[in-house]
């Protein structure tokens, strides 16, 4: 099967999306599969896969992305030889979808990765809430009847979509996670590396350091948290534009020393950071499929969240991890003491994680989404070996 991806952005962007698209490639290609990547891009960057397929594109200010309202001649002609294309961001990338494959018959599945509506309000402040809301009303309903299939990452999501009118078939199927690296790392970091004792107990949030992930919040239960306990410690790994601000934070709150800052960490070393942490903690409300949340429970850490859409279908409130109300800091500072304190129910918690984990394997997703890919491309042949009956049997008709 000839598998088109599309997505606004790919490599070098690091993203959630980003890792998640490549993943599945690979696994698509390790089953004798083709899969191509149609996205955006300078010249600037020499591709380390097979069949990245860049239209060059604007560039956004230093954001290191790029937009295009078309695909370069060689893309368009290459899309159309697809069997199936699979969208994984539907403003742009979507809208090309439709315009070039929607005319040869091709399926086209979608896959919402995003809180669309939570973004807005952390990236646009100044747009009204209810304006960014109205758009996506009128946006994305008609945008996924014109697909032939919508995935949702998680049950939760699939309900934001409900609520926000899409009306199309919308199925339910994890982002695969490669699992493996996490559960048995090639090495572990020692924790005296780092600065920590091997008494600490070490919370850990790993992932993008953007105002959406509430990053600020996090900090303030644990600045709560260390008024009483001397030997806790937060490590945080991963980059983005809130990370001056959370260090300036820290520092005010007087946590400074009781917190560490990695910066951008190598994907293929993360494992082994993690290895030395207790716990994950995030309190995000704005994830679909939680990636990081699901890497950190193969490694064996139980989870301390927010129970919200992405993060409640991921994390079993008692049995893989702790969640508590949104946006209710004693709640939250409480559920941090608990994973602290009660070491006998986190040492429970992080086997279950590891077993809850099976589930959203990438050899798991990969035969579940293959299983919907076969479906549509063999009712699209149907659909076109019929127009093709009707067409030849009309001209024979009119021949007579």
């Amino acid at each position: 099967m000839r598998i088109g991806m599309l997505a606004d952005a790919y490599k070098p962007h690091v993203s959630g999306v980003t890792s998640y698209i490549s993943l599945n490639k690979r696994s698509l290609e390790a089953v004798g599969h083709e899969v191509y990547v149609f996205t955006f891009g300078g010249d600037d960057y020499d591709d380390d896969e097979p069949n990245i397929v860049r239209t060059r594109g604007l560039p956004i200010v230093d954001t290191g992305l790029y937009i295009s309202v078309r695909y370069s001649n060689q893309a368009q002609k290459l899309l159309r030889t697809m069997d199936l294309v699979h969208v994984h961001h539907p403003f742009t990338s979507g809208r090309l979808a439709i315009r070039y494959c929607r005319p040869e018959g091709i399926p086209i599945v979608f896959t919402n990765h995003t809180r669309y509506d939570l973004y807005v309000q952390a990236y646009l402040p100044v747009i009204p809430e209810a304006l960014g809301d109205a758009f996506l009303r009128a946006y994305l309903p008609p945008f996924c009847r014109s697909c032939d299939l919508v995935i949702a990452p998680s049950h939760g999501l699939r309900d934001v979509l409900r609520r926000l009118g899409v009306d199309a078939p919308i199925e339910v199927v994890p982002n695969g996670v490669d699992i493996e690296p996490f559960r048995f790392p090639d090495k572990t970091i020692p924790r005296e590396q780092l600065g920590f004792k091997p008494t600490d107990v070490i919370l850990t949030y790993m992932g993008r350091l953007g105002p959406e992930k509430n990053l600020v919040f996090l900090l303030r239960a644990f600045a709560g948290l260390t008024k009483t306990y001397d030997q806790v410690r937060l490590l945080v790994i991963g980059d983005g534009p809130e990370k001056d601000n959370l260090m300036d934070r820290a520092g005010y709150m007087g946590i400074a020393d009781r917190v560490v800052f990695t910066g951008m960490i190598p994907y293929r070393e993360l494992p082994a950071y993690l290895s030395m942490a207790d716990a994950f903690v995030t309190a995000s409300v704005t994830e679909v499929h939680p990636l990081s949340v699901i890497e950190a429970m193969a490694a064996g850490l139980p989870v301390v969240g927010i129970a919200s859409p992405g993060i409640s279908d991921t994390v079993e409130d008692g049995v893989t991890g702790l969640l508590a109300p949104e946006e209710d800091l004693a709640v939250f500072t409480a559920k941090l003491t608990r994973m602290v304190v009660e070491n006998e129910s986190r040492a429970l918690m992080s086997r279950r994680a590891r077993e809850a984990v099976e589930a959203f394997s990438i050899k798991h997703t990969t035969e579940v989404m293959l299983t919907h890919y076969e479906r549509l491309v063999q009712a699209s042949s149907r659909r076109k070996r019929s127009f093709w009956t009707r067409l030849t049997r009309r001209l024979a008709k009119e021949d007579l």
